[in-house]
């Protein structure tokens, strides 16, 4: 086959061009040029896909003996990404910057280009695996090592992307033997830190970077019977769940930590309470997709399990697909145990088994604690985005 190899800069998809070489594939490398900002040089280990990561490419391509390029597409990612990043905050939901550069650049740019100029397929660094089940349909399951599986921030990709896609790693037992596979291959990347934090956010400080895009304007953190508690410089600068940086300058009555519960942009009010309060016992959401064959009857409840964070414990749960309020379709997914600090606008993706099934962004969570229970908080038993 004819391969693109989405080469990062990094170790994994250095290893995983060269073994597609070694598949007897016909592999040319090519590197994604996201930014134009000058000053995205990597800094220890943070960010991806900089000028830094572009010449770590380039060697190792050099290395394998395979056309190396690099493409342009950093309009498509402010649009897409960094944009979207920036829209979802605003609106009072937390986004998966990655989720969206798999779906929208990786696998749907970079793909249709790829496809457009004659490739089969594009393969990457993720640790994650193709299986194809007895009638030939292609399913994304997890990699054999639990440890760095990949395969929530793949959740994304659809039957039809599955079928253009390579996963060289998949099936390794660990990142470890990556590592020496790349020292004995002579890549300077072999002992490369791995990539952490959101890639246009080098320093690691959205707070202070969303800040300088849509600016500060001062509100109230607000008990859930609408106590005023404290004040901040702009709701978009909290997530569901937070616990630090609330510079609360009360206790709560009983002397247990808030954390942030509910984020009302249109007000610009930040709602804290107690951790039992964010508990969460259904999540719906309506831009949902399925990666590979789709249930034969997706409106029949089944039992599944569901992830809601990369690093996150699956957990067992009943999903189905069932009218939303406003008459479209969503995804709906109650866990047999309640979500604790779970945001609209996060990636909730479904598992059977290895499997992965399909995705959804969260549009709306229902809390588990009941509205009676609640001494007459202000906070709905649904909150929706």
């Amino acid at each position: 086959m004819k391969v693109l190899a989405a080469m990062s800069g990094g170790v994994d998809s250095a290893v995983a061009a060269a073994r597609a070489v070694e598949a007897g594939h016909d592999v040319v490398g090519v590197h994604l040029a996201l930014s134009r900002m000058p000053g995205t040089l990597r800094t220890g280990s943070r960010g991806c896909c900089t000028i830094e990561d572009s010449s770590d490419a380039q060697r190792a391509a050099n290395i394998i003996g395979i056309p190396y390029y690099v493409w342009d597409f950093s309009e498509r990612f402010k649009l897409d990404v960094v944009d979207d990043f920036i829209a979802e905050y605003t609106a009072g939901r937390t986004p998966n910057p990655c989720m969206r550069c798999n779906e929208r650049i990786k696998f749907a740019a970079l793909l249709e280009k790829a496809l457009d100029l004659g490739f089969d397929a594009v393969a990457t660094g993720h640790y994650a695996t193709i299986l194809t089940d007895e009638n030939g349909n292609r399913e994304l399951h997890r990699a054999s090592a639990w440890a760095k599986d990949q395969s929530y921030v793949l959740g994304v990709l659809t039957a039809q992307q599955l079928a253009h896609s390579m996963f060289p790693l998949g099936a390794t037992p660990s990142k470890a033997l990556v590592r020496a596979e790349a020292a004995e291959r002579g890549f300077s990347v072999a002992n490369k830190p791995d990539s952490h934090d959101i890639c246009f956010i080098p320093d690691g400080d959205t707070r202070g970077w969303l800040a300088d895009k849509v600016g500060t304007a001062t509100g109230d953190i607000v008990e859930r019977d609408g106590t005023v508690v404290g004040s901040h410089e702009g709701a978009h600068s909290f997530t569901v769940g937070q616990r630090r940086g609330l510079h609360l300058g009360t206790l709560a009555d009983d002397g247990r930590r808030r954390f942030v519960l509910e984020v009302k942009p249109a007000t610009n009010t930040v709602v804290v309470g107690p951790k039992e309060a964010l508990a969460i016992a259904e999540i719906a959401g309506s831009r949902y997709t399925w990666a590979g064959l789709a249930p034969e009857h997706p409106d029949v409840a089944f039992e599944c399990e569901v992830q809601i964070r990369a690093h996150a414990d699956p957990v067992p749960a009943v999903a189905q697909v069932l009218d939303g309020v406003d008459g479209s379709p969503e995804l709906v997914i109650r866990p047999h145990s309640p979500l604790i600090g779970v945001s609209p606008g996060q990636t909730a993706v479904v598992y059977i088994g290895t499997r992965v099934l399909g995705q959804t962004t969260i549009d709306r969570t229902v809390s588990a604690l009941p509205v009676d229970a609640s001494a007459g908080v202000s906070v709905d038993a649904s909150v929706t985005a």
